[in-house]
């Protein structure tokens, strides 16, 4: 047995092989309230509460593991938001724990010494697959540590770093990381102030990558206007073949960017969801989006919520779903100044199009044609209700559409106090392109 622990392929097996021989219930809940008595620390009673919801649940004895869901703002129980000494003691319960192979401690206030913490352990576990740290207070040398241990690390599919503001400096040790780790599949860095150096080094780092499937590098700050972070993306999906998911929202692109854009797609094979949302796209640039469908047998989700298509970028997006496109299943235009005529055409597109299946229109210019146009696709069954984000009731023998909590991410930010957190209405993304178990 020690001679298994000589390389970390063999801590692997050997991690492997104690799933498969592990038949007694586990006791985290004592092994955390030991850890702090042996250290001085103070309970948290919310990771002790969690804890001891794991030790209730029967799927611990499988080989699936479980994920701890120490969330800071879970709304039905008491919560002490977890800290750098909660952390620590934390992760020497879970170091020799095989079965835990998710972690979600996003929006607690964990800071760069907590990043130190899970960083050892992150090099030293050899079963946890999914991390989420979004929204703690995480910098620059908390991200640069948990880079470097993860060019180690061969076990870790998902990380969400959302929210934490790493900067640009933060952002280069991630795409350095992408250069050496093999294992990771989705990486989120939306919302942590990247600029436009490290989004042009990860973009280098991903023309190499044959692990990373879904990428989100949502709102970065950019002060140029020339685009040149699109156009180092762009050249990426020339030449990359694995990855499926990519999140390109709040950067700022214009109809330049978008047709870059598209002009690599052309040459592109893998990718499934496209995420231009909250951009400054307009009809011009949906011109090149709508010729792209046209020949494009890959792309299954296209986000481009708050951009200003207007009417005539609905047209050319219609022409495209209703004459050729035949592998598009859904599609959001919230917010993007369409009136009656474009949505009306976007209905028709779906009388045609038989693949395309989710559609989200609210916050654009309905009229009482374009009311009875969506209407009729959902009474008829064309546009099943929970696919789309509007629902028709009618008031003194007029139709009118009702706004649903339904969308592609609505829970991206956060998660309901009640019913399923991966309820599929509201995250319609995990129904058509799901990456993988965690993503």
């Amino acid at each position: 047995m020690v001679m298994l622990l000589g390389c970390h392929n063999d801590a692997v097996t050997l991690c492997f092989v104690f799933q498969q021989v592990m038949a007694v219930r586990p006791d985290l809940r004592q092994h955390y309230v030991r850890a702090c008595q042996n250290v001085g620390q103070p309970e948290n009673p919310f990771i002790a509460h969690v804890l001891q919801e794991a030790d209730n649940n029967d799927k611990i004895r499988g080989t699936k593991g479980v994920t701890l869901k120490i969330a800071g703002n879970n709304h039905l129980v008491p919560v002490q938001r977890v800290t750098d000494d909660d952390l620590q003691v934390l992760a020497s319960v879970l170091r020799s724990t095989v079965f835990v192979t998710g972690l979600d401690l996003r929006y607690n206030v964990l800071t760069d010494a907590g990043a130190k913490n899970m960083a050892t352990f992150l090099q030293e576990n050899c079963t946890l697959r999914y991390l989420n740290l979004m929204f703690n207070d995480i910098g620059t040398s908390g991200a640069e540590l948990i880079a470097r241990a993860l060019h180690r690390n061969e076990t870790l599919v998902y990380l969400r770093m959302t929210g934490n503001k790493i900067g640009n400096k933060g952002g280069m040790f991630f795409a350095s990381m992408l250069q050496t780790n093999s294992t990771l599949e989705k990486l989120d860095l939306g919302d942590t102030d990247m600029g436009t150096q490290c989004l042009i080094a990860i973009a280098t780092a991903l023309t190499q990558n044959k692990s990373v499937k879904a990428i989100n590098l949502n709102r970065p700050l950019l002060y140029s206007q020339e685009e040149e972070t699109t156009v180092h993306v762009a050249l990426m999906l020339k030449n990359n073949s694995s990855l499926v998911e990519l999140h390109l929202g709040k950067h700022e692109m214009k109809n330049f960017g978008v047709e870059r854009l598209c002009g690599a797609l052309y040459e592109n094979s893998s990718l499934r969801y496209l995420d231009l949302s909250c951009n400054k796209i307009t009809c011009d640039g949906v011109k090149f989006l709508g010729e792209l469908l046209k020949r494009n047998q890959t792309l299954e989700i296209l986000d481009l919520n708050a951009n200003r298509i207007e009417d005539d970028g609905a047209f050319y997006l219609s022409e495209a779903l209703t004459l050729y496109n035949r592998t598009l299943q859904a599609l959001s235009v919230v917010s993007n100044n369409i009136s009656g005529k474009g949505l009306v055409a976007l209905s028709d597109a779906m009388k045609t199009n038989m693949e395309l299946s989710y559609i989200y229109i609210w916050g654009n210019k309905f009229d009482e044609v374009t009311c009875m146009a969506f209407s009729e696709l959902i009474q008829t069954g064309r546009l099943k209700p929970n696919c789309t984000d509007v629902e028709p009731y009618e008031v003194d023998g007029h139709v009118h559409l009702a706004e649903l909590s339904h969308g592609l991410q609505k829970h991206y930010y956060w998660t309901p106090s009640c019913g399923e957190v991966t309820n599929k209405d509201a995250n319609a993304r995990l129904a058509i392109a799901a990456v993988s178990e965690y993503l």
